[in-house]
């Protein structure tokens, strides 16, 4: 009722609201149409037509209600009568955006402190199924040249910061991410599900990962999670370096204390 009320005002009153920018839809994948769709909510609107959601998009509306179907399957929509508001999984996808960039900014300081105090790289990261999604990377001046870069992704059991989370996850999670293969980055990379269960066992035991030319050859990294109040990881840090000046087990420490610090400033 109130999203009609403001469009008969808007109609009387000959003056159309501003129309948000990137809204319309000029590309015809099926990702930009489902994008802009999403994108044609608008502060203080509580739900939407298919007639004023294919006018703010510019879809035809048999776009909008094959399109519509599919996000309100996944949550990412809901309907309310005939109409369609947000749905609460776009509200937790949000709250997942607004914990990792506060991890950032809660770990950057230590993060800068382990990179001035060893000049090798450092590492900040998340899983997300097999893979490690790196949060933050701070290059040290002597270090190599890694493949991390921010948003980049890397098979979880070829890092140590892969590792380390793996070791501090539920036994069912572990199962899933063996089970869905090992795929080999380097010719040092652990492919073999008994030999990486067993050093996943040692990284629960010492909470420290240890990565030796697994993911590059030439490199290596030491890393420890940041877990949560159940024992549980939710991310990791690491130290990245050279494998012929970089002492893993003299800088394991730091990584620890780090880590922990980080994992009580998030309780």
């Amino acid at each position: 009722m109130r999203t009609a009320e403001r469009n008969t005002k808007t109609r009387l009153s000959g003056t159309a609201s501003p129309e948000p920018p990137g809204v319309t839809v000029a590309d015809p994948s099926t990702a930009a149409r489902l994008t802009a769709l999403l994108a044609a909510f608008r502060p203080g609107d509580d739900a939407l037509g298919v007639s004023e959601l294919a006018r703010r998009t510019g879809l035809p509306k048999t776009s909008v209600h094959r399109l519509s179907r599919h996000l309100v399957d996944h949550g990412l929509l809901e309907r309310d009568g005939s109409a369609l508001r947000l749905g609460l999984k776009l509200f937790e996808i949000g709250q997942l955006a607004v914990r990792q960039r506060g991890l950032v900014d809660t770990a950057r300081p230590l993060l800068a402190d382990l990179r001035e105090a060893t000049h090798n790289t450092v590492h900040l990261a998340v899983l997300e199924g097999t893979e490690v999604v790196y949060l933050d990377v701070l290059r040290g001046p002597d270090a190599p040249r890694l493949p991390s870069r921010i948003g980049g992704r890397f098979p979880a059991h070829a890092t140590g910061v892969g590792k380390a989370i793996l070791a501090f996850s539920p036994e069912d999670f572990v199962d899933t991410v063996i089970g869905a293969g090992l795929p080999r980055v380097s010719r040092r990379t652990i492919t073999s599900p008994a030999l990486l269960r067993r050093q996943l066992a040692k990284v629960a035991d010492e909470g420290t990962a240890y990565e030796r030319e697994e993911s590059s050859i030439g490199t290596v990294c030491v890393a420890s999670p940041i877990v949560d109040a159940d024992g549980h990881a939710v991310a990791a840090i690491s130290v990245a370096g050279w494998v012929n000046r970089m002492r893993t087990e003299r800088l394991a420490p730091a990584v620890r204390t780090a880590a922990l610090a980080l994992s009580r400033t998030l309780r």
